[in-house]
């Protein structure tokens, strides 16, 4: 199992739209690849972690890196990991436009008291806490 934590700025300011196709999109191509994991997006930054096969984080990562969308891409972290910690979600996602993506599947509000609520505090939860709390996400 291995891990990888990335930044990255979005080339425009995407809404809710955007936002949603962009999780319907990873959440099939995560399912097929067997990744999980937690995309964060707040003023045009998103934070992400993906977890999974390293070969197969690693060739998702390298087609982020590719992708348009995003410019100044920075690796927070990246190593194994001994259990996942987002094993039920292909992709969850927050927003701070949460009352209008809250309808959909695997959104987490990060204002619920439930967000990233885990007795595990390694580095993927403590950056998305810190990511979320530094944006008023939560």
């Amino acid at each position: 199992m291995f891990n990888i934590i990335y930044l990255s700025t979005s080339t425009t300011l995407l809404n809710d739209f955007e936002l949603a196709e962009i999780l319907s999109v990873s959440r099939d191509n995560n399912v097929i690849n067997q990744i999980t994991g937690m995309l964060l997006y707040a003023d045009g930054t998103f934070m992400q972690v993906l977890e999974g096969d390293k070969d197969e984080v690693m060739r998702t990562y390298r087609r982020i890196l590719l992708d348009d969308r995003h410019r100044n891409v920075i690796e927070l972290a990246a190593g194994p990991l001994n259990t996942r910690n987002f094993p039920e979600w292909s992709m969850g996602f927050a927003s701070v436009n949460a009352d209008v993506l809250e309808e959909f599947e695997g959104y987490i509000n990060p204002q619920g008291e439930a967000f990233l609520d885990t007795d595990k505090m390694n580095a993927a939860i403590i950056m998305l806490k810190g990511f979320a709390e530094n944006n008023k996400m939560n």
